[in-house]
């Protein structure tokens, strides 16, 4: 017999760094279609443009606002996504409490936190568990303070994430 999983509020592995605390609510050991993350984005934090070949992803905001982006640009400049346009007009959106963003395999993605207050997001990525061990060691690398490039790449790489614009955050700002 198989069995469900409720998971309280504050529930689930928590993983804290001065660059992002991660909750792990639904992983793959309980799913074999995806895993739920709880994500609190500090301010000035910058994942980087990035394109996954196998995963989904879908992000909801749940408190603040970030700036995403979901599409294909005229052109992958390889400092700052957030000035990134596509043939369509499409450029990257501030998102309140309540947006949703969907990422297929192979659509260049990102988010940021511009404000000075930090935001936090559901994140369901799928298929499990490559994002968990993702999280998991990126966050290791990042609660050194300075994130060591050659590290994140190499992570990067590891878990089929092809990094597009440099993730950025600056540790001053989350203390």
């Amino acid at each position: 017999m198989s069995e469900g999983l409720i998971v309280p509020p504050g529930g689930g592995r928590k993983i804290v760094t001065k660059a992002q605390e991660v909750t792990f609510k639904v992983t793959g050991d309980h799913s074999r279609t995806g895993s739920l993350f709880e994500v609190v984005v500090p301010p000035g934090f910058d994942v980087g443009a990035h394109v996954h070949t196998r995963s989904e992803e879908i992000f909801y905001v749940l408190e603040g606002e970030l700036d995403l982006l979901a599409f294909e640009p005229d052109e992958r400049s390889p400092q700052d996504w957030r000035s990134w346009r596509a043939a369509d007009g499409s450029a990257p959106a501030r998102a309140g409490a309540g947006s949703c963003m969907f990422v297929p395999a192979g659509c260049p993605h990102a988010f940021t936190n511009p404000h000075d207050t930090p935001a936090r997001m559901l994140f369901l990525s799928a298929p499990p568990p490559d994002h968990e061990r993702y999280f998991e060691e990126l966050l290791e690398i990042l609660g050194t303070g300075v994130p060591d490039e050659a590290a994140v790449a190499h992570l990067r790489e590891k878990y089929d994430i092809q990094q597009i614009t440099p993730l950025r955050y600056d540790a001053r700002r989350t203390q």
